[in-house]
């Protein structure tokens, strides 16, 4: 059984007590005592740690109430040389073509490092905060077009430009070198069918919450089946804490893949 391990990158601040996530996490703040505000200098701390503690990678948050994920990941690799930064962000707010160019230069920056963890949107405030007013199922397929873009972006030369027509984009000869590395990995959560329909098509890695076994080996199995309708090949990845990854595997009958580690598992910086 292959796991590859991730921690938790808390641009959005930390403590020794859970800070947690979202605009609720900016509310909770005066009442933490010992706040630690998310800088360079200490999020360098937590990097390092984490590689040198033989993580592989660290998820980034997303959102109005964090810090910016591609800038902060781009400055962090800079003072860690393994480790590698699954940067989420939300495609209905970039052009794909502007993200394949951004994750190429990521990649030559950081000698390779990057992972992409794709938020089609949760919460309809934020994406009303941003100008999104499109409903779930139009996001979801929104999000495919993107990847399909991304893709298509990133595997077309200048000599053979890729476009694209869709119902939300419109891209005409755009081609993105990415030598002398590839697109990174494409991870991507979300429960709904809409969700799993893109996630099965477009994406290499499925996230899933840490359900209980029965749950996540009927997902795993599910997102499987999908996959294979598609053509396409991918592996899961179960965003847990407090679980033993030999004991999950065993009960869901899932024989490989990432367990990312979040700040609400309570653990306590030092």
């Amino acid at each position: 059984m292959s796991i590859h391990v991730h921690w938790y990158l808390p641009t959005n601040g930390d403590s020794r007590d859970i800070v947690g996530s979202g605009d609720g996490s900016q509310k909770s703040l005066p009442a933490i005592t010992d706040f630690r505000a998310p800088t360079i200098d200490y999020l360098g701390q937590v990097a390092r740690s984490a590689e040198q503690l033989g993580y592989e990678a660290v998820l980034t948050p997303t959102g109005t109430w964090c810090e910016d994920a591609w800038i902060f990941t781009a400055a962090l690799s800079q003072v860690t040389r393994r480790l590698k930064f699954l940067v989420a962000f939300r495609p209905g707010f970039i052009s794909p073509t502007l993200a394949a160019q951004q994750a190429a230069t990521f990649q030559r920056v950081s000698g390779g490092r990057l992972l992409l963890n794709i938020v089609t949107g949760g919460d309809p405030a934020e994406q009303r905060r941003f100008g999104d007013h499109l409903g779930h199922d139009h996001r979801y397929e929104r999000t495919e077009e993107f990847l399909a873009v991304l893709r298509g972006v990133s595997a077309s030369g200048p000599d053979d430009p890729f476009s694209f027509s869709g119902k939300h984009y419109d891209i005409e000869g755009a081609s993105i070198g990415f030598a002398p590395y590839a697109l990174p990995r494409i991870f991507f959560g979300g429960a709904s069918p809409a969700a799993e329909r893109a996630a099965a098509r477009q994406t290499d890695v499925y996230l899933a919450w840490g359900e209980t076994p029965a749950q996540t080996k009927e997902r795993v199995t599910r997102m499987r089946e999908r996959a294979a309708e598609a053509g396409r090949a991918s592996s899961g990845a179960i965003r847990a804490a407090g679980r033993s990854p030999a004991s999950w595997g065993k009960a869901t009958g899932w024989s490989g893949g990432t367990l990312l580690s979040d700040v609400s598992s309570g653990s306590r910086p030092a």
